[in-house]
């Protein structure tokens, strides 16, 4: 050991659920644990998951799961081990009952994240990992068979270190990229992080007047040089720069991946139930048994009231224009914009305002089976530092306990 006296078996870096759940497990198997977090508590992104309801995880099966994440089969071997209705258990028997909602989005039965942090924080101080709070890491200096971990007061020194401290996402709660230094310096190979999970910016300046309409059951899909990158179903909301939103959310994974390649458009298909010709004569329906009728209030049949006045400057046609005067020129402008509602990409968001890291410490580099490193023995990763982002839905911290979980009963 270098002549260096060994003060841990295993220190893990980051009190968030990935690293929480290493801690424990390898408490439970008898090892000297510190869990080391720089802020003062734990689990402060959790608390905003679910809308500070604690989504986490989901009961889908293991053939709709994996589709959710980038490098999904990555964890594979680790949801063999422990999957959903294994972190369901995990929670039950040590007290914290869960409900399951519309998705088959999992959460507390409180309806608190809090209370997910708190029961973490009861098993790690019943197998005894000392918790060092406060305690932000400065390096990771490894010699020989030794880690030195270092922090401002203090350096710790161990055989086996993992970093689970996350990604770059949501800053203020310590997520602030540290993981990918110091994973570099150590030999890693990191995939540029970009913001996931996130709202787009987009280019038109009038999606401000639109500010808080809402359009569900609709999909949304983004194209690069024409050609669809990806697709989502579900619900938008168009915001002071763009459109958000759950379907929104799930996009801007490609969109935050691609945007450098070439301009990226948002297309909106607001009756994806309806083929085109099913469409167009729903149209010519419409318009012949209300001839009378202006478009404005015609569209009530067709579009939520929020959306008929954009709707209608968008296709650039007046209100106040009845159903008769319609040209056919005008009709096929109207069913282009039921189905092709395009905007263009300016941006995604920034860190600061997504929920994960898309991007990360490269999977190649890391055994599945172990979550320790193939470059450096007694190096373990865990949690949102590595190179896998899932959907929203309770995937991601699925994720994170996994991985969390594998690498506590492996270091």
């Amino acid at each position: 050991m270098n002549g260096q006296k060994i003060d841990f078996d295993l220190i893990v870096i980051g009190a968030g659920p990935a690293g929480c759940m290493a801690s424990i497990m390898a408490g439970e198997r008898g090892k000297r644990v510190l869990l080391l977090e720089k802020n003062n508590d734990i689990c402060k992104k959790l608390l905003l998951t679910g809308n500070t309801r604690g989504n986490i995880t989901n009961l889908s099966d293991i053939d709709d799961f994996l589709p959710k994440y980038r490098n999904g089969k990555f964890l594979m071997n680790g949801f063999a081990r422990f999957f959903n209705t294994d972190l369901i258990d995990f929670f039950e028997k040590n007290g914290l009952k869960t409900r399951v909602e519309r998705g088959k989005r999992v959460y507390p039965a409180s309806e608190k994240a809090g209370d997910v942090a708190a029961l973490l924080k009861s098993l790690l101080s019943r197998n005894k990992v000392q918790l060092n709070l406060r305690s932000a890491v400065t390096e990771i200096i490894h010699k020989r068979k030794t880690y030195e971990i270092i922090t401002p007061k203090k350096s710790f020194f161990c055989e086996k270190t993992a970093i689970c401290c996350g990604g770059a996402s949501f800053p203020e709660t310590g997520s602030t990229g540290d993981g990918y230094s110091w994973s570099e310096k150590l030999g890693h190979t990191i995939v540029k992080p970009l913001p996931a999970l996130c709202g787009i910016i987009t280019e038109e300046w009038y999606v401000k007047k639109w500010q808080g309409v809402t359009l569900k059951n609709i999909t949304i899909s983004a194209e690069l040089g024409g050609k669809k990158i990806a697709e989502e179903f579900g619900e938008i909301i168009f915001t002071h720069y763009g459109i958000s939103g759950p379907a929104v959310l799930n996009l801007s994974r490609e969109v935050s991946e691609n945007k450098e390649k070439g301009e990226i458009k948002l297309v909106i298909n607001l009756k994806p139930g309806l083929d085109e010709k099913t469409l167009d004569n729903r149209l010519l329906r419409e318009l012949d048994s209300n001839p009378k009728k202006q478009l404005a209030n015609l569209f009530k049949t067709l579009l939520p009231l929020s959306l008929i006045d954009p709707f209608l400057r968008y296709a650039r046609l007046p209100g106040e224009k009845t159903a008769c005067t319609v040209t056919k020129e005008e009709r096929k402008k109207i069913l282009e914009s039921l189905q092709r509602f395009t905007f263009t990409v300016r941006d995604t968001r920034s860190f600061t305002d997504s929920m994960v890291t898309r991007g990360g410490v490269s999977t190649r580099e890391i055994n599945p089976a172990t979550m320790e490193s193939k470059i450096l023995p007694g190096l373990y990763f865990a949690g949102e530092v590595i190179d896998v982002d899932g959907k929203t839905g309770g995937y991601n911290l699925q994720a994170a306990f996994t991985t969390g979980y594998i690498a506590g009963t492996n270091a």
